[in-house]
């Protein structure tokens, strides 16, 4: 999920202005005290020095996955980790106000359309979508898309799961998945069957009660949906809260629960802007890496393993830099065959969403929160006190229903926003409104991505190859026409102005897929382009060891080896897969949960 609330994007300098001077004063106080623990990490020395030029473990990409094994990994003193990020720290002089974009909540739109923190990608020009040429972010900073994404902590469905386990990936069914979301979360609203309670990741429900988020459950359920009090527990069917990544009113990225509680350790060493190059073998075996840090290019080497973690695009990027992939491919661009893997960069896999958008009648949305004084106001709480509208994504009720009766589990899913977003949000909201932003899950068009050229600096060819099938058109109709529908119910009547998008003049099923074919946008979902399965799949990038196939030492953990995208935001899951992936690479057992009871629809003859 990608967007949120416009009003917090500084249209005027003012918001940045103010906060900045007004507050330097209170926040350097606080940074030097803080920044203590950042001089401990000896991220520079260590990395130059000629005499600490090998870890046990290298972990490309502090993101949502690398954070999370370069702490369980460090756990163990006795192994030596190296952690490099291509962007740069998440902080300023230790201090996360000096970099409120990024740990404000309700900032995010900023980071979104900034490429400082950002790959700043972009697909190929799209042929089912009006050749329209697609943004991805994607994060570049400590902490990866999890500094950068909306916060929403959705798991997906069971059933997606038992799924991977059927294409392939032994051991990932939901029995064996579910203890690492727990292991993961220490949830505001305590432990249960479905929830953990002491885990680094703090996930919290929104505190707003805001009057449209309310019509909206309201409404849904007037639609004849059933209300869920918890989607990533028993029942994920149906409308409610959504839990969130923030704590005390901040961002609670990856960085701050699992980067910087290891930091301090003397087995671990990380580096920020810093571009990994090439992975270095010694045959087929993997030995350590190329990177390049202040114009200078050097290798460090790795006496146990090198894991990437870049995502869904670096990761099978850096793979074929490094000669593994399809070796048709490879040779045309001289880069020297490793290991024929023609699975690398294929299957990509994302979330295609739609606003659906009404005007308000009542100036109750996020609008008056767009004007410079109320932006420095709830601005300046925020650095203050990490309270009040700047505490949240406002992206707080949402839901998942069935396209169709025959579906077995959601494969649609809404998120609710009290206010209008426009072009990722680098376009200023001029009214009261709110919408939805809704999508398919289990889409069928499959994509793929190549090498551009042999340079590490150029960005991959990026084809998703959206809305490709019929079926995925028939899916993006229904979206439209369900989501009207629950905004047509009588909740909503002392709200509900005209509909701007699609608009009232948008009715029949084609004048619906024009509007599809227009408006749509990617939910930075991107996955599966190192699909995990077995060594017997041909289209197979790791095993459900998470090492890659035909070579030795070398991992991928991240969202690219998902076999199939999930029914929900990538962000838990992919935190998941590394808590699960450092437990293999410690050579644990996996943990195991049988038996944990999961709703199902009591007949599969209705949609609802």
């Amino acid at each position: 999920m990608s967007h949120l609330m416009k009003g917090f994007k500084c249209h005027s300098p003012v918001m940045c202005k103010v906060a900045g001077r007004l507050f330097k004063a209170h926040t350097l106080k606080n940074a030097f005290g803080i920044n203590e623990q950042f001089r401990i990490s000896r991220a520079s020395s260590q990395l130059s020095s000629e005499k600490t030029n090998s870890y046990n473990y290298i972990i490309v990409g502090a993101g949502s996955a690398g954070c999370v094994l370069a702490n369980r990994l460090t756990e163990d003193p006795q192994s030596t980790v190296l952690l490099l990020e291509a962007g740069p720290k998440d902080t300023l002089l230790g201090s996360k106000r000096l970099m409120w974009k990024i740990h404000m909540p309700a900032a995010l739109t900023y980071n979104l359309c900034d490429e400082k923190y950002n790959w700043y990608y972009h697909t190929t020009p799209q042929r089912h979508m009006d050749s329209r040429v697609m943004y991805w972010p994607r994060g570049r900073v400590w902490g990866g898309s999890s500094s950068l994404n909306a916060m929403v902590y959705i798991r997906g469905h069971a059933e997606d799961y038992n799924r991977w386990s059927r294409e392939g990936a032994l051991g990932w069914d939901y029995e064996h998945c579910l203890p690492y979301f727990k292991k993961a979360q220490t949830h505001e609203l305590g432990p249960d069957q479905y929830r953990g309670g002491n885990g680094p990741l703090h996930v919290s429900r929104g505190k707003t009660n805001h009057p449209l988020h309310q019509a909206f459950l309201e409404a849904a359920q007037q639609a004849g949906y059933p209300f869920t009090d918890d989607m990533n527990g028993y029942q994920q069917e149906g409308f409610g809260w959504m839990d969130m990544t923030i704590h005390q009113g901040q961002r609670w990225s990856t960085a701050s629960a699992y980067l910087r509680p290891a930091i301090s350790r003397p087995n671990f060493s990380v580096a920020e802007k810093t571009l990994v190059t090439k992975i270095l073998f010694q045959g087929t075996k993997c030995i350590g890496i190329e990177y390049v840090k202040n114009g200078q290019r050097k290798k460090v080497f790795a006496t146990k393993e090198v894991i990437l973690s870049g995502g869904a695009i670096n990761s099978p990027q850096l793979l074929m830099l490094s000669g593994i992939g399809n070796a048709d491919d490879l040779k045309k661009l001289g880069i020297p065959v490793v290991c024929h893997l023609p699975g690398v960069g294929q299957n990509l896999q994302d979330h295609l969403e739609v606003y659906v958008q009404h005007k308000c009648t009542k100036p109750i949305t996020l609008y008056s929160a767009q004007k410079p004084h109320n932006m420095v106001r709830i601005g300046l709480e925020w650095l203050w006190k990490f309270t009040g509208e700047g505490a949240t994504a406002h992206l707080e009720s949402g839901g998942f229903i069935r396209s169709e009766p025959g579906v077995p589990h959601p494969d649609i899913q809404f998120h609710f926003l009290p206010s209008l977003v426009i072009d990722h949000g680098r376009v200023a909201s001029t009214m009261e409104a709110y919408q939805v932003h809704v999508g398919p899950m289990r889409s069928t068009s499959v994509g793929w991505l190549k090498l551009k050229s042999s340079d590490p600096n150029d960005h991959p060819i990026i084809e998703p190859n959206y809305l490709s099938t019929e079926r995925d058109i028939w899916e993006f109709r229904q979206c439209v026409k369900l989501t009207r529908e629950i905004f047509a119910q009588k909740a909503f009547e002392k709200f509900r102005g005209p509909e701007i998008q699609p608009g009232n003049h948008v009715q029949s099923d084609k004048e619906i897929d024009a509007f599809i074919r227009q408006k749509a946008d990617s939910a930075y979902h991107p996955s599966c382009t190192c699909k995990m399965g077995q060594p017997s799949d041909s289209t197979a990038v790791v095993d459900p060891q998470t090492k890659v196939i035909g070579v030795e030492n070398l991992r991928v953990v991240d969202a690219s080896i998902m076999p199939s995208v999930v029914t929900g935001n990538l962000n838990a899951p992919t935190i998941m897969i590394a808590e699960k992936a450092a437990d293999i690479i410690k050579g644990l057992p996996s943990l195991q949960e049988k038996n944990v009871p999961v709703y199902k629809p009591k007949t599969l003859e209705t949609q609802r």
